[in-house]
This record gives C-alpha cells, structure tokens and sequence, in this order.
C-alpha cells in the first residue's frame, strides 16, 4: 500500500511542469530523509542494553573442594560452591538486605520469638524432585545434630522446628534475638538424597563433592588430578527455575595459593577471583578488569584489660594512645590500602550513612596531640624521652605488653603500632602465641594488658556478645571487661527490637559510649576485593558478612547484552 502511494506521488511530481518537477523531487527527498534521521534519532533515544543469556564465569579459588555442603562446608572453597549450588530461605540482595529466595514469605511474631516460614511451591532440586517444608526442617535437623558436628550448630541450639504443612513450618527460639534471621541463608539439602545415611556416615557421602542442590547452577562435570582431587567444577545454568541465571556456565578452578590464582589470572586460565594478591589487583588495567570492595563485618582493634594494667587505667593514656595510630599508615602498609579506618566497635558501612557519622569518621594521626594529651594529664616527659607520673605515690612509666597471635597479619599490625607508639616515647614489649595458646592462656584468663584481636559482627552488627556486662567472663567475648549500664540497655534493645530503626539508633548509641570511654583502639575493617573481567556485569555488593556471599545475586549477573525497545522488558 505505502509502495503505491509512493508511486502515485511520484508519477503526479513527473507529470508537473518542468519548472516546478526538480523543486518538487528535492521537497519529496527532503521529507523522506528527515523522517529516517527522526526515526533513528528516536531509536537511540528510546532502546535500552538488556542483559541476555550466555557467557562463561571462569573463577578462581584457593584451596580443595571436600564437603559442599551447607551443613558442613568450612573452607572458603567449599562455601564458594555450596552458593553456586544451593538455595537458601533467604538471600542478600545487592542493598545488603535480606529477601525472600525459596522463602515465599518470613513472618516474625510481636514476641520476636516464632518465625513463621511459607515456602514457595515452584522450586525444585536439580534432579527434579520439589522442595517442600520437609527438606527445610531435615536441614535444619542436621545442623542441630550434636553427632555431626556442623560448623553451624551453635546458632541453632535450644531453637524447637515445627512443621506446619507441605510447605509451611515455624522455627521458635527459647527468648527474642532479631539477628536469628541471619540464619535463614542457610543452603537446603535434599532430605530425599540423604536421609537414607546414618549420620555417621554423611561425612563420607559422594554426594559431598558431586552434590544436588536447588541453586541456580547444577554440576555438571568434575575434573580431578592424579591424585584424585577436584582441581575443576563445571557448573551449568539450572534452568528449572522462575527466574534462571543469564551465564551459560560458571567454571570454577581450584589453586593452592594466592601466587597460582594471579599467574592463572594473567595467563587468561581464570576471568574472576576473590583469592588475587594486593600487588596483582593493583596492576590490573582497568580496561580490562573491574574491580569491586566491600567492607566485611569485621573490626580489628586493641582491647585493654584495665585489671591488669594501672598506666592504661587512665582514660587519658588510652586516648593518647589513640591519638597516635596512624590508621591510614596502617591500611597502606599492612593491608596494602585494602581496609577502612575504624574508631569505634560498628564497622563503616554497616549502618544507615545518617546513624554512622561518628563511625565513618576518623580521627588525624598525631603525635603532639597524644604528647599534648599526656602532659595535660600531669605526665613528665624524662630525659630518655619515656613518660613518668606518680599514682598513689608511687611512680609509674608509661608501659605496654601488647599480646597477640603469631600470624602475619597480626604480627605486622602489632610491630606497626608498637613502633608508632615509641615514638611517643612509649616502651612497648609485644609478645606472640600460637592460637591455641593465645585463647587458653592469655583471651580466656584475661591475662593481657593490651590485647591486638579481632571481632566478627556479622551482618546483623550483634556487638551483644563483645561489650555487655554480663559476656565479660569467659566464655563471653566482651574481653575488655566493658561495663556500662546505659550501654547494656541499648544492647539488649538492639539484640531482640524488630523495628530497624531502634535498632540502629542503639547500636548508634553504643558505638558513641564506646568510643568516648576508649576500652579499645579500634583500627580497621578488612575488605573483600573482587576481581572480574569487564566482559561481566555484577550487581552491587554490599553488607556481605562472608566472601562466597558475592554469589548470591549470581543470577542477575550477566556477559551479553541485546537492544530492545522498553516495552519488551514488560
């Protein structure tokens, strides 16, 4: 019809008068030139990159893969393959938050004691057989078996499961504890697949290393070296699922050390890791690699024992202490600029940015301000450059044993800060153990005057354990000793509100008492470094309480991308 049109229009332009023939045809070209030129400019205005399917994930990991297996998985190996593999109730979105995944819905009770589970009726196992409330509850059993002795037991001591329904079941603890809820990311095991093995004998399970979860990857080949262990995983798309994965593939490579995964790096074997050294991640062309950092929940700092110590009883030594770490030194020379600077117990980050203002900001290394702070506080500056006062008439040098354990990264942190505190003129003795001995002999008796160690807050930010007066004795963790009345409050608010807000106002609060009474120096959070070829495209990550939690939203990631117009996203 338009071809006719054409036709017609141009047999009238033909039949005109010479004189109005050649004005006519440039009028006809123009307009059809101008309508092209509209059409392409309104197709660059209006279509959109849509992530499509296809693309291989080639990754690197440290270590042999033995149990993956959610209940059993401990190294970083095993965990990386349990995410690819497994489904959990919940998952952690990009924002860090917690969101349904085999869950249809979590309902928690106004006493915060009873979590009311739904599960979702299209999930199925990679061997096709459904999910239901059953296999959530056997998981859940397995975990709680004192006999197997899962990693994950101590979560779930005195918590009672009761099935409610094919695809329904309620978990009740003894009291309310609003982190529990962390512990619904826990990978489902097929009940089908493994009940039929007495307990003792599930360690020893084939299906350990070739497994069947619910995941959005399934296994779908296994290499192994001469010596009969998997040095390669080859992971397919899971197809039966609402929402599939884009990548085609995820093959995971397994290497023995950091120094392997960058040479498999840049010999092109592997297209992402998390297990890349400092000097590697720093060189990369960011034409080639993207590079992604997350703060992990973890604080390192230095834990005073004001029992042991009188010099470091004194708020003033603590704070000039404090003044005189040079955290950004420690980041650069330590960490290799691979941390962020911390001055109180809540990692930065892991509060909402209008609640973690005073955590997020750090104070200037100063040595005259740690002098001026010790002169003002009536300490004398000796002709040795050491620091003397005299407390119930007896006369004091400013000493310190710092305590720590013998790895590396301690080690450095220790002889960094010792150094920096000589300069104050401090005399500093740091003393080392093996980690055993560290725990019996020095962390459980509290015999230490300084301690160097860290603390692992999870995602929930549960600073309960490390700073209430009552986890002051061992076995609890508040290994400071820290005791303060409007703290433990605001803690105990923290550990079982179901409203967000208050919770973070508190764990606010805390932060800010601690910080002002300086039981510790707190010095940096670690963070996860990610390395992936810029041929892939993640989602954000953020609020990760582990590293193999970077493949939880795997399935948004994607290689290939098409041009569609908007509504065929719809």
């Amino acid at each position: 019809m338009a071809d006719d049109r054409s036709d017609r229009l141009l047999n009238l332009i033909e039949r005109k008068p010479t004189s109005d023939r050649l004005l006519l045809r440039i009028l006809f070209f123009t307009v059809i030139a101008s309508g092209l030129v509209f059409a392409l400019s309104l197709n660059s205005q209006f279509i959109s990159e849509t992530p499509t399917s296809g693309g291989v994930l080639e990754e690197g990991v440290i270590g042999t893969p033995r149990f993956v297996n959610p209940v059993l998985a401990v190294t970083r190996a095993d965990q990386d393959m349990t995410a690819l593999v497994y489904s959990g109730l919940l998952e952690v979105s990009p924002e860090g938050d917690l969101v349904p995944d085999v869950a249809e819905s979590v309902t928690v009770s106004e006493d915060g004691r009873t979590y009311n589970i739904v599960v979702r009726q299209d999930v199925r196992f990679h061997d096709g057989v459904q999910l239901t409330a059953r296999d959530v509850a056997y998981t859940i059993a397995l975990i709680q078996n004192p006999d197997l002795k899962s990693p994950l037991r101590g979560n779930w001591n005195g918590v009672l499961v009761e099935e409610l329904g094919e695809y329904e079941l309620n978990v009740v603890l003894e009291e309310a504890y609003s982190p529990f809820i962390e512990n619904f990311t826990f990978g489902i095991l097929p009940r089908h697949i493994w009940d039929e093995l007495p307990i003792e004998q599930l360690p020893f399970s084939q299906h350990n290393t070739e497994p069947i979860g619910s995941g959005p990857f399934q296994i779908s080949e296994v290499e192994r070296n001469r010596s009969g262990l998997i040095n390669t995983y080859t992971l397919s798309q899971f197809p039966d699922l609402p929402d599939p994965a884009r990548l085609d593939r995820v093959v995971v490579r397994f290497y023995e050390n950091e120094a392997d995964v960058d040479e498999a790096l840049m010999a092109g074997e592997i297209t992402s890791s998390a297990n890349l050294t400092s000097g590697t991640v720093r060189t990369l062309n960011e034409n080639d690699y993207t590079v992604t950092q997350t703060t992990l929940p973890r604080t390192f700092g230095i834990f005073f024992n004001q029992n042991r110590s009188i010099v470091t009883r004194d708020l003033d030594v603590r704070e000039a202490l404090n003044a005189a770490i040079d955290r950004e030194m420690l980041i650069e020379d330590v960490l290799l600029g691979y941390g962020v600077p911390a001055t109180g117990p809540v990692p930065n980050g892991f509060l909402r940015e209008t609640l973690a203002t005073s955590s997020a900001t750090v104070s200037t290394s100063s040595l005259e301000a740690a002098r001026a702070i010790l002169i003002a506080a009536g300490w004398e500056e000796a002709e040795d450059s050491t620091w003397q006062t005299e407390i119930d008439d007896i006369e004091y040098t400013l000493s310190v044993t710092l305590r720590t354990a013998n790895t590396p990264l301690f080690e450095a942190t220790a002889n960094a800060v010792a150094d920096r505190w000589r300069e104050l003129g401090v005399l500093v003795n740091v003393e080392q153990f093996e980690q055993a001995d560290l725990l019996q002999a020095v962390i459980r008796p509290r015999e230490f005057e300084a301690l160097l160690f860290g603390t692992d807050l999870s995602r929930a930010v549960d600073l309960f354990p490390f700073w209430h007066s009552s986890q002051k004795d061992d076995p609890g963790l508040n290994i400071a000793q820290y005791a303060n009345i409007e703290a433990d409050a605001f803690l105990e608010t923290a550990r079982v509100s179901q409203d967000e807000e208050e919770v973070e106002a508190a764990l606010q609060a805390v932060d800010e008492l601690i910080q002002a009474e300086v039981p510790a120096l707190f010095l940096f959070s670690p963070v996860l470094t990610y390395v992936t070829s810029n041929e892939f495209t993640l989602p954000t990550l953020s609020k990760l309480s582990r590293p193999h939690e970077r493949f939880m939203n795997i399935e948004n990631w994607h290689a290939k991308t098409g041009a569609l117009w908007p509504f065929f996203n719809e």
